[in-house]
C-alpha cells in the first residue's frame, strides 16, 4: 500500500474504475474501427472507391487514433457529399426524396439507376442496382450520424484522455493512472473519473449507433445478395 493510500483509503477503488472505464474507450475505439472499416468495404465494393483499411495503433496515444478514424469519416463523407450534390442536381425534389426514403416505384428505380451511372461513374448492373442505390440511400439519410461520431471523437481527443497511449489502457493499474496523471492523489483521480464519465456519456451511445447503422446496412446488403445468388 502506497503512503498516499494511507490518505486516501479509497483511492484504490477510484484506480479500479479508472482502469474500467480506460478499458471501456479502448474497447469502443476499436470497434469504431472495425465498423469503419466494414463502410470502407461497402464502399468500395458497390461504389467503385478505394479506400484501404484504417488500422487501430496501441502505440500511438487516444488522440492520435482519434485523428486518424476522424480523417477517415471526412474522406467518406467528402465522397457521399459529392454523389448528394450531384443526385441533387439532376433529380427532381420528389424523387430524391423517395431515393432517401427508399419509396421508389419501379420506373422511379430504374431513373435513379441512370442518373447514378451517369452522374458517379457507378456501372449498376441488373444483380448489383438494388445494392448500389440502397447503400447511397443510407449514406444521404444517415450523413448526419457520421457527422456526430467525427465530433464525439474531436472531444474524446481534446479531453485529458486524449494524451494516453492506447496501449497503457491494458496495462497495471499503476502504470495507466502513473500515465494519466503522474503523481497519484484524490482529487487528480476525481477529476479523471469526472472527465472520464462525462466522454463515456457521450462516447458510449455515439458508438453504439454507429455501429448499429453500419451492421444494419452491411447486413441489409448481405442479405440481398445472398437472396439474389440463391435465385441463380
Amino acid at each position: 500500500m502506497s503512503w498516499s493510500d494511507l490518505f486516501y483509503p479509497e483511492n484504490p477503488e477510484r484506480r479500479e474504475k479508472l482502469i474500467r472505464k480506460s478499458q471501456e474507450v479502448r474497447e469502443l475505439m476499436k470497434n469504431n474501427f472495425r465498423a469503419t472499416n466494414q463502410l470502407g468495404e461497402a464502399l468500395n465494393k458497390y461504389l467503385g472507391l478505394s479506400f484501404s483499411p484504417i488500422a487501430l495503433n496501441e502505440k500511438a496515444t487516444v488522440k492520435e487514433n482519434c485523428d486518424i478514424i476522424i480523417e477517415r469519416i471526412r474522406e467518406i463523407q467528402a465522397e457521399v457529399e459529392k454523389i448528394d450534390d450531384k443526385l441533387k442536381a439532376q433529380l427532381e425534389p420528389t424523387l430524391y426524396e423517395n431515393l432517401k426514403n427508399m419509396s421508389l416505384s419501379v420506373p422511379e428505380f430504374q431513373l435513379v439507376v441512370s442518373v447514378v451511372h451517369a452522374a458517379c461513374g457507378v456501372a449498376a448492373v441488373a444483380s448489383t442496382a438494388v445494392y448500389v442505390i440502397k447503400l447511397i440511400s443510407w449514406l444521404i439519410k444517415n450523413i448526419d450520424i457520421l457527422t456526430d461520431m467525427r465530433e464525439v471523437f474531436l472531444k474524446i481527443g481534446d479531453a485529458v484522455l486524449g494524451t494516453v497511449v492506447l496501449g497503457v489502457f491494458f496495462a497495471g493499474i499503476d502504470m495507466i493512472v502513473q500515465a494519466i496523471i503522474g503523481s497519484i492523489e484524490r482529487h487528480a483521480l476525481e477529476r479523471a473519473l469526472e472527465e472520464y464519465d462525462k466522454a463515456l456519456e457521450e462516447f458510449r451511445p455515439a458508438s453504439e449507433k454507429y455501429q448499429d447503422h453500419i451492421t444494419y446496412v452491411r447486413i441489409s446488403l448481405e442479405i440481398r445478395q445472398n437472396t439474389v445468388n440463391s435465385t441463380i
